[in-house]
């Protein structure tokens, strides 16, 4: 079953290498009961860790079941510890914040991929720990504990027991129940190998290696009946469930750990927390900003160009417009009529006027325009309505006023069909225009919109206009209609070559549109780039609690490697405890920046916006945050050496 020849193992210490195992040569079969004793320094427990497979030796040839071990994957090592060997501690190694039917269960985790609590249960009971199921190492005496442990090296059904000193820390009852129970265990046929320096224990083996300066003194044989057992190798017998159901239990194991230390957690949480509930609230208000930009623009209407007149250089000084460049209301029925790709054109007027309701005055900006301004402009009253064309062509004195307008000169009242003056000149409200909000300085709602040639002729004073707005019927069309209507222009005012140039101005309204959209993603894409730093220092706090974590930790992983846990198993559990610290803080962040938004918008009144990209965004990015500061703490504990995580004081 164990068969080792010329087996040497050296150490590092410092600059010095010490020379520990020097030629073992050795061979154990199926059912002995064997005691490797000696004095301190002898090489004991490290011959115990070789033929455990905790270690792996320098040179020499070590078959167990006749299966050469040289050269064996460090996965397949802890495959063939968890289905051949099982460990009782002089340490116990038991998890101290679960219970002692938990640590029996233990392997199981490794083995099965679950948890079997009636398995470890029957064991308990089977060592005479049935009443104790559920109390906590540190409620138990060491006897007990050391029966837990015997339970837990049971539990995969092994056929070889090491046991390292297992009574050097108890009392003499407590030694003789343990002896007790590893001589049963021998009778049913399974290979105990125990390492102790007390005699009295080493006279209870069937043979008594001895062991002084990593060399075999003596080895002295005791032949007793031995029971018939099997001698192939146990590997293969237990029959791991699904990836799913060990995922669910990694997940519980994490649970549990970071349960265990729960202030450490929340602070772990926090960064995350913070940096989530930041990146939330940031992109609301970037989406906020940006949404109430996109119903400003509404409000100028898509495709639209706005003509003006240009500056007239005379001896090549600019002076005024002059009426050489003053547009004129024919020259709307000329681009309207002549020019292709145009939907609309629409003359405007503008100027500051006093306007009086009772005993309220107000002064405002009076904007004259055509009947194609409502559709154009999205201005269409959602109280009353629109002038029309016939009262633009009588000059009618009728008026459609902005709410702040309306706020101010009728306190409540119905406006419609009401009465004001507009510098002296009486007309009649017929229409309230849909509210525009504010532009920096500028108060869309604060106007009031009237027919242009009333404007023009009982109003302002004015033959001329102050500017065309021209929509395009596509688009494609605004730089085809750019270029004819310069032309058109050119040609209709008669202007001379040496003018040209900055006779008319044309603005696209659709540039101007474009560059505010992208001025507003941009600031959004910075805010939420700001927000992130936060997350990245989330994520190093992360990384800083779980590194000190796997210190903490060294042990209970070294012996989680000894009972079969992979690397794969070890590196899963650390990376599922980052991912829930990751995934709770996220979580809660969201919350978090979802109430703050809350505030932003109630109380400072900005808008704010909390979409579910917004969302995805934070909670994967927190989940990618915890993955990628996760993965150095989980590397650094799946590749601790077991033997050296077991020895971590």
């Amino acid at each position: 079953m164990i068969e080792l020849k010329d087996i040497h193992k050296r150490y590092r210490m410092g600059d010095m290498s010490v020379h520990v195992l020097r030629g073992i040569s050795l061979t154990i079969a199926p059912g002995e009961f064997v005691a490797i004793t000696g004095p301190s320094g002898s090489g004991k427990s490290t011959l115990m860790n070789v033929i455990g497979l905790l270690d792996v030796p320098d040179s020499g040839s070590y078959k167990l079941y006749g299966r050469e071990i040289a050269g064996v994957e460090e996965d397949e090592l802890a495959v063939l510890r968890r289905e051949a060997i099982g460990f009782v501690f002089q340490q116990f190694n038991l998890l101290p914040r679960v219970t002692a039917c938990e640590n029996v269960a233990l392997p199981l985790i490794y083995s099965k991929g679950t948890v079997d609590l009636g398995r470890a249960q029957a064991l308990l009971k089977q060592v005479g720990l049935g009443d104790r199921l559920a109390h906590r190492p540190n409620e138990l005496s060491g006897g007990q504990q050391q029966r837990v442990a015997i339970a837990r090296a049971l539990v995969n059904d092994p056929r070889i027991i090491l046991a390292d000193e297992p009574t050097g820390n108890l009392d003499t009852a407590s030694q003789r129940e343990i002896m007790a129970i590893l001589k049963e265990l021998n009778r049913q046929g399974i290979t105990v190998i125990l390492v102790t320096h007390e005699e009295e224990v080493a006279r209870e083996a069937h043979r008594r290696i001895r062991l002084r300066d990593g060399t075999v003194q003596s080895d002295e044989r005791v032949q007793p009946d031995r029971p018939a057992v099997e001698a192939g190798p146990a590997h293969g017998r237990t029959l791991r469930l699904s990836w799913l159901a060990e995922a669910r239990e990694h997940v519980r194991q994490g649970l549990r750990a970071l349960a265990a230390n729960k202030v450490r957690t929340a602070l772990s949480m926090l960064g995350i927390l913070i940096g989530v509930a930041a990146v939330i609230a940031m992109l609301a208000l970037g989406r906020g900003a940006q949404q109430a930009i996109e119903q400003q623009l509404a409000s100028l209407g898509s495709n639209l160009l706005v003509l003006r007149g240009g500056a007239v250089r005379v001896g090549g000084v600019a002076q005024e417009a002059g009426l050489t460049t003053r547009l004129t209301i024919e020259d709307v029925a000329a681009i309207e009529e002549q020019i292709p790709g145009v939907r609309n054109a629409s003359p405007s007027v503008q100027g500051r006027v006093r306007v009086t309701f009772g005993n309220r005055n107000w002064n405002t900006q009076l904007l004259g325009t055509g009947v194609d301004y409502a559709t154009m402009r999205a201005a269409q009253p959602q109280v009353g309505r629109f002038f029309t064309e016939e009262e633009n062509r009588t000059r009618a004195r009728v008026a459609v006023v902005g709410l702040t307008v309306v706020r101010e000169l009728f306190e409540g009242r119905n406006p419609i069909g009401e009465m004001i003056k507009i510098d002296r000149v009486n007309f009649q409200v017929i229409g309230v225009l849909p509210e525009k909000g504010a532009t920096g300085w500028r108060d869309q709602d604060d106007t009031i919109v009237i027919p242009v040639l009333t404007a023009m002729y009982r109003v302002l004073g004015k033959d001329y206009v102050d500017s065309i707005e021209i929509e395009a019927t596509s688009a494609a069309e605004l730089d085809p209609v750019t270029r004819r209507t310069t032309d058109l222009m050119v040609q209709r005012h008669r202007v001379p070559p040496s003018q040209r140039q900055d006779a008319f101005r044309i603005r696209n309204l659709a540039d101007i549109q474009q560059t505010m959209v992208e001025s507003s993603r941009t600031m959004s894409l910075l805010l939420a780039s700001i927000a992130a730093i936060s997350l990245l220092v989330g994520g190093i706090g992360i990384m800083n609690i779980m590194l000190v974590s796997v210190t903490e930790r060294t042990r209970e992983i070294g012996l989680r490697k000894a009972v079969g846990a992979r690397r794969g198993d070890i590196l899963s559990q650390f990376l599922v405890e980052t991912l829930v610290v990751s995934a709770v803080g996220g979580l809660a962040g969201v919350l978090l920046g979802w109430l703050i938004t809350l505030v932003m918008s109630g109380v400072a009144g900005w808008n704010a916006s909390v979409s579910p990209a917004a969302v995805l965004l934070a909670v994967a990015f927190s989940a990618g945050v915890g993955i990628l500061f996760g993965l150095y703490p989980a590397r650094r504990a799946a590749g601790l050496n077991p033997i050296e995580a077991l020895r971590y004081e």
